[in-house]
């Protein structure tokens, strides 16, 4: 009993602030490569809410929270925005997508290797 009574401690703890993938999701694939830009926000609120890149087909469920904002409205789309923008402009094709990221389809090998520079992407503290 002890033991029951200590695992909900840290539930009680845990804040109440309920984030989930607003309709902010944006899939980018480059070959057999699949990336995706989610915004998460409470339900039909724009702030607070974090920005959320996946890369699917290599780290399959993990995630890097890019940027958050708990005031400033507009903040993550614009910082998704640009995100894919960047991407766009490295030959990714990105396409708006509502539902979760399918097995990505048995394509020919691009010519070239995939830029992929966002590993020197880091969090930016909120404004």
């Amino acid at each position: 009993m002890r033991i029951s009574a200590f695992l909900l401690v840290p539930v009680a703890l845990l804040p109440t602030l309920v984030i989930a993938a607003d309709d902010g999701q944006t899939e980018c694939t480059y070959g057999g490569l699949v990336r995706r830009v989610v915004i998460m926000s409470e339900p039909g609120v724009s702030v607070p809410c974090e920005v959320h890149y996946y890369k699917d087909s290599e780290a399959p469920g993990e995630d890097q929270v890019l940027w958050s904002a708990d005031n400033q409205a507009g903040y993550c789309e614009e910082k998704a925005a640009e995100l894919i923008a960047k991407l766009e402009g490295w030959g990714w094709q990105c396409d708006a997508a509502a539902a979760a990221p399918e097995e990505p389809a048995d394509e020919p090998e691009p010519p070239m290797e995939p830029v992929d520079e966002t590993a020197d992407l880091v969090p930016i503290e909120d404004t």
